[in-house]
């Protein structure tokens, strides 16, 4: 059964980075309470604070467009003591829609596009959820997800935007690329002009829909191919009506189309779109058109979901109020593009997204608060800036039209200026170093936020100096105690392995960090070749309302629950307490399959094999202090989530010695390994799979907390100096299986993690001499 503990006592003043309750100085740093450095009494304040104001109420944005970002960002610079921010996306990044057009026409790099909603929801001390909504339960208050379980709000806000797929038409899904969302295409684009640059054939392009967003986007993919000189390229514009700009001014209307012809940009009207394929497309006439990359920019159209969920009108959009709070729910806000103002309708477009943001920023703390709401008001006239490929520009605004390349370099100021607000907050400050303080080691004195994950550990000499006093088994039953990564049980003749661990938070998500703490538990039942067989969960988390905490428990449970029974275990129990940061701990229990393998055995001429790629604790160490980019730490995620149970399979019968990379780094577990086994290894260090971005964060300087003490292994050592072999000390949480295997089984063990669709690498060579570590 599940078991509540009691409340913790004081927080340490060093602790983490994490939304909701944490420790310490770094809850002011992650919410973005201040933007100059803290002084001590600060820190302090801002703990008495966090312990004085409990969550009580869950704020929940679904959609990281314009608005939302916006709102982050406000948010980090002012939060709002007892609320939970969730941030719910599909993608760690979006894609700032003003600049796609320079981006087609090669002005901008990719990521020049990016607004990094990973960073932004740790400033705004907000859990960010990489996920998409499919639908929501308004009478449960419930937002359902694709991939995990329900979300619960008590204030929810929608900004996804809309589609411009023309999915009704046959082979669009397969072929044709929608110009919304704008991070698609944008990579798609750069796909498909990298592969006509290798020299594949086929360069016809071909734009559905000839309003304004049409226009830009033809013009900017003909000078793009102009630019890159590629042969037989050409770009159609198609339109269904009569003519091409229905929308546009009399003034900016006669610019574009003289653009268009300028640039070589075929126009056919009338033409309704029939069916797409790879290299073609028909139209309703009978029509053939070569066509080897379709983008549809064929008016914007509402997300299907919406219309299940009761809050739409017959536009298919949100319908809402002059407050932006949905007309149907009072508990609902909707903003951008996917919101309908039935009172003073305007076009879908960038300007008002940004223009509510401060209006939904204010409302939906008033909702929160119990506070009075104000209005929106949109404006009715407002400069359109509309690029022409190379760097000119129109603008439009009152009926008056001009086109000039200082019109471009006016647009490109107004886009550098609004990106520049998400590049550019206040960095987390660090602890003033008191005027006298205790003598210390060097190990932290940068003040860094103390890591979550395996990078608050611990070390492994402070752990080895603690536990010299630890008494050998004294039960026949207790086949081994410490020292491996489980202990040996012998229960009715059957050999049982258990172990325990637990994670201090590095995210503010329930629901994830409870996965990667039950993947991670779990390496131990697998690393001595077990099968799972039971778990203890240990949950604390920080001080919330009763309804609050059923909620956050139930996603804990669910979660790990979920990884569980995936890898044949039950969840049977555990103890629950509340502190003032997150911690997720499991106890589990597995079954030997035959033998036992342990970190002893290894011998001279054994492949040493990695199943996966370092680096999540400087990752993780680097996204507590807002350094990461959040297409790496989502990389990172996935890797921690993948669980190694067919790994365990695959290596258990012919792996000689096997442990699983965790909190020392894969050289310390090697070495730990070697010492057991009375041998020496080699690494051949271009040969460790490393994860995206981690070895440019260690040559910037970034470390997690325990690196310093794991790379004392390193006087056991010979190795490069460099930022890769650094890594190599790197914590890693939920690390894969390290295992010597014999030679002769190498190639039949590769064979089968490829059939099952898994990774691994060898990555040395077990030698035979004192336990040392060669790395080339």
């Amino acid at each position: 059964m599940f078991k509540a503990g009691a409340v913790p006592g004081p927080a340490d003043a060093a602790g983490g980075v994490f939304a909701g309750q944490c420790s310490g100085q770094c809850v002011a740093q992650s919410a973005g309470w201040f933007s100059k450095p803290l002084r001590l009494a600060d820190a302090l304040m801002v703990v008495t604070m966090d312990r004085d104001w409990p969550l009580s109420r869950d704020l929940v944005l679904i959609g990281g467009g314009h608005t939302h970002a916006l709102v982050l960002r406000k948010w980090g610079m002012n939060p709002l003591p007892g609320a939970r921010l969730t941030l719910v996306s599909p993608s760690p990044l979006a894609a700032y829609t003003g600049m796609l057009p320079g981006n087609v026409a090669g002005h901008y790099a990719r990521d020049a596009l990016d607004i990094d909603l990973v960073k932004l929801a740790r400033f705004a001390g907000a859990r960010i959820v990489l996920d998409s909504a499919i639908g929501l339960d308004r009478a449960e208050k419930l937002v359902h997800l694709t991939a995990r379980g329900p979300i619960r709000y008590d204030v929810l806000s929608i900004n996804v935007g809309a589609t411009s797929a023309l999915n009704e038409v046959p082979g669009f899904e397969p072929f044709g690329h929608a110009a919304k969302p704008f991070g698609s295409l944008a990579a798609d684009w750069q796909a498909f002009l990298d592969a006509k640059a290798a020299g594949s054939p086929g360069a016809s392009c071909v734009v559905v829909g000839g309003g304004v967003a049409g226009v830009e986007l033809a013009l900017a993919m003909a000078y793009r191919l102009r630019k890159e000189s590629i042969p037989g390229a050409s770009v159609t514009l198609l339109e269904a009506g009569a003519s091409v700009l229905q929308s546009a001014g009399r003034a900016s209307r006669g610019r574009l189309v003289k653009a268009l012809g300028q640039s070589g940009v075929q126009v056919i009207c009338d033409a309704q779109l029939n069916s797409i394929r790879a290299n073609d497309l028909s139209l309703s006439s009978g029509r053939m058109l070569p066509a080897d990359f379709v983008v549809s920019a064929a008016g914007v159209r509402p997300q299907g979901w919406l219309a299940e969920t009761g809050l739409a009108g017959a536009t298919g959009y949100v319908e809402v109020g002059a407050t932006l709070r949905s007309v149907r729910d009072d508990h609902i806000f909707a903003a951008g593009d996917c919101a309908h103002l039935i009172n003073t309708p305007r076009d879908k477009a960038g300007v008002f997204a940004v223009r509510q943001a401060p209006v939904l920023f204010d409302n939906l703390r008033a909702a929160l608060t119990g506070g009075t709401e104000r209005a929106y008001k949109p404006q009715l006239h407002y400069l359109k800036l509309i690029s022409l490929g190379h760097k000119s520009a129109v603008a439009e605004k009152y009926g008056a039209a001009v086109s000039a390349p200082f019109v471009w370099r006016l647009k490109d100021k107004i886009d550098a200026r609004f990106m520049q607000q998400f590049r550019d907050w206040p960095r987390m400050p660090r602890l003033e170093k008191p005027a006298k303080a205790a003598l210390s080691e060097p190990t932290n004195e940068g003040g860094a936020p103390l890591c979550g994950g395996c990078g608050s550990k611990v070390g492994q000499a402070s752990l080895t100096a603690g536990l010299a006093g630890l008494a050998a088994p004294m039960r026949e039953d207790c086949a081994r105690g410490a020292g491996d990564d489980a202990a040996i049980l012998r229960v009715g003749g059957a050999e049982q392995v258990i172990s325990t661990d637990h994670l201090r938070a590095f995210t503010a998500d329930p629901d994830a960090l409870a996965r990667v703490a039950a993947v991670h538990a779990l390496g131990d039942v697998w690393s001595m070749g077990a099968s799972p067989q039971s778990a203890l969960l240990s949950i604390i988390i920080p001080q919330m309302s009763e309804r609050m905490q059923a909620d956050t428990v139930s996603e804990i449970v669910r979660a790990a629950q979920s990884v569980l029974r995936d890898a044949g275990a039950d969840l049977v129990g555990g103890h629950t307490s509340m502190g003032c940061e997150m911690s997720i701990g499991l106890t589990v229990t597995g079954l030997a399959r035959g033998r036992v393998v342990g970190i002893e055995g290894a011998v001279p001429g054994d492949a040493l094999v990695l199943t996966k790629p370092i680096g999540t604790g400087v990752i993780l160490a680097a996204d507590m202090q807002g350094r990461a980019r959040g297409d790496d730490v989502a990389s990172a995620y996935r890797s921690m989530l993948r669980a190694s149970g067919q790994a365990s399979q695959i290596l258990s019968r012919p792996a000689r010695a096997m442990t699983d990379v965790t909190g020392f780094g894969l050289a310390g577990h090697l070495m730990n390994m070697m010492r057991a086994s009375g041998t020496r290894a080699r690494i051949d260090l271009s040969r460790v799979p490393v994860l995206p971005g981690a070895e440019a964060l260690v040559s910037s300087g970034v470390k997690s907390t325990i690196w310093h003490s794991n790379a004392s292994v390193a006087a056991v050592m010979t190795r490069p100096a460099s930022a890769l072999c650094d890594l190599l000390f790197d914590p890693q949480t939920a690390g894969g299986m390290l295992a010597a295997v014999p030679e002769a089984d190498l190639s039949g063990i590769l064979d089968e993690f490829s059939r099952r669709g898994e990774t691994c690498s060898v990555i040395g060579q077990v030698e035979e001499g004192t336990p040392w570590i060669n790395v080339t």
